[in-house]
Formats: structure tokens, C-alpha cells, sequence
């Protein structure tokens, strides 16, 4: 990784640490055994790999009762190298066989940590504390899932900023559905993944399907904005599109009542398009943000539109497209 680059990651580490005197005991005293397995899937995450791995060494989690696994589906890029550099266990799942679900599974048996922690390739823990923080809900025998913030990068784009400030916001909020959570950053116990398991066939959303499950049957999903991470995307407007349509497709298997039609997808475009415009407007922004703020509502409800209306198996070329985008 280019020295500017990193530097650039490091000060906005240094930007976003929590302030010591808000900080708590740890929580890794009161387990005095407990492990943190933590599961990384790659696919060419050599652009940040090197930046997460690092950070996760300097965790206050003790080194000794935590284990990295790094689950790459054909990565020619250099992310095995670095994988290795860190002293990670490296497995191997081909593309053919690829789902989000079946490589977590993947990961989560060859682990043994009694908290599973699922963390992306491309997203870079803020400060020493994330980990601690991230499974400290875990205190309470009724939680089951804990997720983090999420912030974006300085090449994010202006939309997907709104959306993190959205569904991952500095303080606890009790606005979302009581299932939503994200594996980009979050944290299972290992005794509720081993009761169901990530489902194998979604294309998306396999988190969020799982939670579900466990709060139908009485468990908790807790938001934890003290565990953030800067989550990083460099993606190309079809893959954007993909990105929506695929998570739309995984939607409908969990949530088969939600229904979005050609007239509702114009509505949340031109509500979506209109929200950015005046968040621009305020940060004297507009001109310069609002071709991308179309294009990017443009790819995101007509992604949804499409993956809604997607009721099929698909293909191996299709799951191709959807997993691994060119």
C-alpha cells in the first residue's frame, strides 16, 4: 500500500477513537477463556487487506484468545501474500461453489472461538477498541448478534455516505427492524450460528436472514456505534446496480411481503435524488456531487427494482455477475 495512502487511512483512525474517559472496563476480563474468531472473506482485497490485518493486531483483545481466518474465493492480487504476511489461516473456496453464506459457514467451522466475528476485506477498524467493543453486548445472555458502524472513506460517494449515516449512525437508534445487522462488520455467538447456520443459496443478505431467524426465536440484535470501521468501495456504477439488485433478490426470500414496482422505484429515486440534493446544497456540495447522486439513485433503485422482480434460480453465470463483478 502507497505511504500517502496509508497515512490518509491512519488520520482518519486518529479522527474517529473514542474519547478514554467515555471508555469502560474491558469486557475480555469478565471471560476470562473466551476466544474471537475472526472470519475475513477476500476476493482481490489486497488494496486494504494489509491496512485491516494491521489494525486487528493492535486490538485490546488479548492476542492469545483470538484467531483471524481469511476465506478468499480466488484472489490473484497479492491478498494471499499479505494473508500470509499476518500469519493468518488461509482457506480456499472455488467460485463455482461461492455464496456469502456457504463461505461464512466455511469459515465459522474451521474456527473455534466461542464469538464469531465477521469482518470485510475492505473494511479497517477505527481504533484499538473496536473488537472489545463489538462483543461487549455479549454481557447480556440474550444478545446474540452485535454490528458496528460503518463511515466512509474519502473517495466514497456522496449517496453511500447518506446511507451509512442512515443505517449505522453515531449513536444507538432504535429505528431499524429488530433483525437488521451487517457481516461487514459484526459479531455472532458461536452457539447461535451453530443452531441455524447461514443460509447457502441467498445472493445477499444471509446476515440479516440469520437475525431474523434468531429473534423469531427470542434473541436480540444490538447496534454497537463504538465498534465502527471505515468500510471502503471502489465500485463501477453497474456494479453498483448488481450490488442493490442482488441484495434485492436475497430480500424477497426473507421479506417475501416486500413488493417494489417500476412506480414505487421512481418514488424512492426522485425522494432519494431530492434528499442528497439538499444534504449537497447544505454543504455547498451540489454542483459538484449532483451528476454522481443521480447516477448512483439511478444504479441503487433500479438494482432493486430488478432483484425484486427476480424470482429465479440462477444460472452459473448469473451468480458470477452477482459475486464476482468485473
Amino acid at each position: 500500500m502507497a505511504r500517502g495512502h496509508r497515512s490518509r487511512i491512519c488520520s482518519r483512525i486518529l479522527a474517529l477513537k473514542t474519547d478514554p474517559e467515555t471508555k469502560t472496563d474491558s469486557p475480555w476480563g469478565l471471560w476470562p477463556a473466551a476466544v474471537c474468531s475472526l472470519i475475513i472473506r477476500t476476493f482481490n482485497e489486497a488494496r486494504y487487506l494489509d491496512a485491516v490485518l494491521t489494525a486487528v493486531a493492535t486490538q485490546t483483545w488479548p492476542a492469545d484468545r483470538r484467531e483471524v481466518i481469511v476465506v478468499d474465493s480466488g484472489s490473484d492480487d497479492g491478498t494471499l501474500e499479505i494473508a500470509a504476511r499476518h500469519g493468518c489461516r488461509v482457506l480456499g473456496i472455488r467460485r463455482e461453489d461461492f455464496s456469502f453464506g456457504r463461505s461464512l459457514n466455511l469459515g465459522c467451522d474451521a474456527t473455534t472461538g466461542d464469538f464469531l466475528v465477521f469482518l470485510s476485506g475492505h473494511c479497517v477498524p477505527t481504533g484499538p477498541h473496536w473488537l472489545e467493543e463489538l462483543v461487549r453486548p455479549f454481557e447480556d445472555a440474550a444478545v446474540a448478534v452485535a454490528y458496528g458502524r460503518q463511515v466512509g472513506g474519502p473517495e466514497t460517494k456522496f449517496s453511500e455516505h447518506v446511507l451509512f449515516e442512515k443505517y449505522f449512525p453515531a449513536h444507538r437508534v432504535s429505528k431499524q427492524a429488530p433483525f437488521f445487522c451487517n457481516n461487514a462488520n459484526a459479531a455472532f455467538r458461536r452457539s447461535a450460528w451453530a443452531t441455524h447456520r447461514f443460509d447457502e443459496s441467498l445472493t445477499g443478505l444471509e446476515d440479516m436472514h440469520l437475525a431474523r431467524t434468531l429473534v423469531e426465536h427470542g434473541r436480540v440484535v444490538r447496534y454497537v456505534p463504538k465498534a465502527a470501521v471505515f468500510h471502503y468501495h471502489h465500485e463501477r456504477w453497474a456494479q453498483v446496480r448488481r450490488r442493490y439488485e442482488r441484495e434485492a433478490i436475497a430480500l424477497h426470500r426473507i421479506m417475501p411481503e416486500v413488493h417494489v414496482q417500476w412506480h414505487d422505484a421512481l418514488r424512492y429515486f426522485a425522494a432519494g435524488v431530492l434528499g442528497d440534493m439538499a444534504l449537497a446544497l447544505s454543504r455547498r456540495q451540489l454542483f459538484q456531487k449532483l451528476p454522481e447522486i443521480v447516477a448512483f439513485r439511478a444504479c441503487q433503485y433500479h438494482g432493486a427494482w430488478r432483484g425484486n422482480h427476480a424470482h429465479r434460480e440462477l444460472s452459473r453465470r448469473q451468480k458470477e455477475r452477482y459475486f464476482f463483478p468485473t
